[in-house]
């Protein structure tokens, strides 16, 4: 699996997200830089289909098909959007995850999920309090529970602080395990990431290849519909009638609206409140 971004934007004069390229692909990590606050977010809801940009486009195995997007690629740990609540505890953060998994999620369900992954000791601590490479294994772990996930979104982890070699031997772990990981950085992260040769760490914007697509009109956003929700059927990527579809809904009325504020509603079929959405 190859998701590939071709010069997307968001935001008048690309304010929200400038003109960025990038690809990642099934059993490989790649980094992106993202700075301010809200354009990882902006990124990572692109990159995982669940927000229009205003140009470009974003093709899965070379096809523009934002529903299975959605339902394969994981948003982990957003800010505003799939973070969870700094206060509530791991153990909490836990159960909700493995609910929106479909296997059993009492607060026993919990604390032996974390034991089993060797953090039990961390059950009642506030989220916002773990361990930076812990949250984003926890995290990371409870993302690809969800059927049909293929790869994960990683954003910001830099923002917790730690060494970026703890969270990015996390994430490059997960792609020996043959997921699709982007990890989205802020600049002194990546110079970081960049000196430690050992983790070769490789920058996923570069030469993208020229994009050629059988309909080019087949996946033209339409005014309001920024945000892609879980409800919202992509009529476009997926013409055909479908019970289970999910429709369009406008994010904001407001363009400029919508490209400075993107933490808004998200998909809830392929969403993980806290860890992936």
């Amino acid at each position: 699996m190859k998701i590939t971004l071709h010069e997307v934007s968001k935001g008048r004069g690309g304010q929200a997200l400038p003109t960025t390229s990038l690809e990642f692909h099934t059993g490989a990590v790649r980094f992106a830089i993202a700075e301010t606050e809200q354009r990882p977010s902006v990124l990572g809801l692109i990159a995982s289909g669940r927000m229009r940009p205003d140009t470009g486009r974003v093709t899965i195995d070379g096809s523009v098909d934002n529903r299975r997007l959605r339902r394969t690629i994981a948003l982990v740990d957003a800010p505003d959007v799939s973070d969870p609540h700094a206060d509530i505890t791991l153990a909490g953060v836990v159960g909700e995850e493995l609910m929106f998994a479909g296997v059993g999620a009492t607060p026993l369900h919990s604390r032996r999920w974390l034991t089993q992954l060797g953090f039990g000791e961390l059950a009642g601590v506030p989220i916002g309090n773990v361990d930076p490479a812990a949250r984003v294994r926890i995290l990371c772990e409870l993302a690809v529970l969800r059927k049909g996930t293929e790869g994960v979104v990683l954003v910001s982890p830099d923002r917790h602080g730690g060494s970026p070699d703890g969270w990015w031997r996390i994430a490059s772990e997960f792609a020996d395990r043959g997921y699709a990981m982007l990890v989205i950085v802020g600049g002194s992260a990546a110079v970081a990431l960049e000196r430690m040769h050992e983790l070769e760490a490789i920058n996923a914007s570069g030469p993208i290849p020229p994009l050629v697509l059988d309909s080019p009109a087949d996946d033209e956003p339409t005014a309001g519909a920024d945000i892609v929700t879980d409800t919202a059927a992509d009529d476009v990527a997926d013409p055909d009638p479908d019970p289970d579809a999910d429709t369009d809904t406008a994010a904001d009325e407001d363009e400029d609206a919508t490209a400075t504020d993107p933490a808004i509603d998200t998909d809830t079929d392929t969403d993980q409140n806290g860890a992936g959405r």
